[in-house]
């Protein structure tokens, strides 16, 4: 009995609904992606893991630059232990404010959708870890917030199950 009551809480609580894009139209400021990221943008990030223990803190610095519904989006990762990366997005505008988008280290396509102040961004990711490489689900969601504050919260997953999250705050400069 007690077996059943424990695994009925776990089945409770790992089917949470995923959150709706729609229920953000009425939110504002309106988040437009090829806008926002045109341009020059700094980030300030940390990792989570799914326990909640901070494992890392890193700057981002960006570079987007808009051509027609191409955006080439250039990121360079400085991380708290002193590694440095660089991934580079081509995302495609849709014009139905929807997106795709291609990296090196992402697998297939990656998709979003924006609504009001937000966009949900999914994807698989190649993650390198020292000399590993384990490839990972993200599931982005982006909110716009005053004075060009941009907050992005991420859960990385394997499998369905939770490896952590990534919290970014962006700053369009």
């Amino acid at each position: 009995m007690k077996f059943l009551f424990i695994f009925s809480i776990f089945f409770t609580f790992s089917c949470t609904e995923k959150m709706d894009i729609s229920s953000f139209k009425k939110n504002s400021p309106e988040f437009v992606f090829e806008e926002y990221f045109n341009g020059q943008i700094s980030a300030w990030g940390l990792f989570h893991d799914r326990f909640g223990n901070l494992k890392r803190t890193f700057k981002v610095e960006m570079i987007g630059e808009l051509d027609g519904d191409t955006m080439v989006l250039d990121e360079k990762f400085f991380y708290d232990d002193g590694e440095e990366s660089r991934r580079v997005w081509t995302v495609k505008i849709n014009g139905d404010k929807t997106y795709t988008g291609t990296a090196s280290d992402v697998v297939g396509e990656a998709k979003g959708i924006a609504s009001g102040n937000a966009l949900n961004w999914s994807y698989d990711l190649i993650l390198k870890i020292k000399d590993y490489n384990l490839k990972v689900s993200f599931d982005d969601w982006m909110f716009l917030q005053e004075k060009g504050i941009l907050i992005n919260r991420a859960e990385l997953s394997k499998f369905g199950i939770k490896l952590g999250v990534v919290t970014i705050t962006f700053l369009k400069e």
